[in-house]
């Protein structure tokens, strides 16, 4: 699942309950690719230590992405 940061994360992750298959087709397992920024462990809250944080400044040189991450939470 894919998604551009529509609401806080503790929401979305109920948005999307029963929505998963349990097997993987991919090399990553079944999980949520979240783009975000801003102030993460207070969103993410209980979730913040499940995730992997990747951050786009990394990869991208525009002033933009300095504080842009692509959060990945593997669903179980």
């Amino acid at each position: 699942m894919v998604s551009r940061a529509v609401t806080e994360f503790p929401v979305f992750y109920t948005w999307l309950k029963g929505k998963f298959t349990g097997k993987s087709f991919n090399d990553m397992p079944n999980g949520i690719l979240y783009l975000k920024g801003g102030d993460l462990k207070e969103e993410f809250g209980r979730f913040y230590n499940s995730c992997q944080f990747f951050d786009l400044k990394t990869f991208f040189s525009e002033e933009f992405f300095d504080t842009k991450k692509v959060v990945y939470f593997q669903w179980k």
